[in-house]
């Protein structure tokens, strides 16, 4: 979520978040690493392919 800054985030614990730039991206799914900002976490990462294990490789 894009919200407009200066913006001040009172957190569950009572901590307050505080940011002042112009635009904050505010996590909403709970995966940030850096909550309640947002890290993009939430996009799908893939893994990159792992080389063929000596068992699985066709030799002749």
């Amino acid at each position: 979520m894009l919200v407009e800054g200066p913006v001040e985030v009172v957190q569950e614990d009572g901590r307050i978040a505080r940011s002042d730039r112009p635009v904050v991206a505010l996590c909403t799914c709970r995966r940030s690493l850096i909550f309640p900002w947002c890290d993009t976490s939430h996009r799908g990462r893939k893994r990159p392919k792992a080389p063929p294990q000596a068992s699985e490789r066709h030799t002749d």
